[in-house]
């Protein structure tokens, strides 16, 4: 694909994922108000291409969807495609961790929540969960840290001050949240008695 091709796919992308928080895009510190909760972020509808030989979503476009989510919570802080091109800067996810908890099928539509944990200069610290949306039950979660990068270097780079107001503005909404079960753990096997 041609950068071109890239850009016309976000833009189809952002088209088609109209914005479900109803708050200003990008984010407007001091005029729009951040509830303390987790931020409904994104939904989705689970496509036939997704579905593998066992029947359900594979795993792979959980990522897929998650990275979706992702965008439109760049888009609010001002982080997507248009900062991108505008300043030569971008964002790089570090670590991810997914958890699988129930599964979904094709067609089953979801609702995505985020909730920004930390933050400093350079990262965020961040968290999905992605909830099947007529019955309710949470189908999976996404931990993950990024870290801001000016593009020519390809080095970590502090983020621009309006940008740094926007994701403070998050962060001060959700200050005050219970850390959800399972952030920050690890991976193994656990010995059995």
């Amino acid at each position: 694909m041609t950068q071109n091709d890239n850009r016309s796919v976000a833009e189809g992308n952002r088209a088609a994922t109209p914005s479900v928080h109803h708050l200003h895009v990008p984010l407007r510190p001091g005029l729009d108000t951040l509830a303390a909760k987790p931020l409904y972020i994104h939904r989705a509808t689970v496509l036939p291409e997704w579905i593998d030989y066992n029947g359900h979503l594979n795993m792979a476009y959980y990522v897929l969807m998650f990275d979706n989510a992702t965008d439109r919570f760049f888009d609010l802080i001002d982080l997507g495609v248009d900062y991108v091109e505008k300043s030569q800067h971008s964002a790089f996810v570090l670590e991810t961790h997914v958890t699988y908890q129930q599964e979904v099928g094709l067609g089953d539509h979801l609702r995505f929540t985020l909730q920004l944990i930390d933050a400093d200069e350079k990262r965020l610290h961040y968290y999905f969960e992605m909830h099947h949306e007529e019955q309710g039950f949470r189908a999976a979660t996404s931990e993950q840290i990024a870290l801001h990068v000016d593009l020519g270097s390809r080095r970590a780079a502090p983020f621009p001050e309006p940008m740094k107001h926007r994701i403070d503005s998050v962060l001060v909404a959700h200050a005050d949240l219970p850390q959800p079960d399972g952030v920050g753990r690890s991976i193994g096997i656990r010995a059995r008695s």
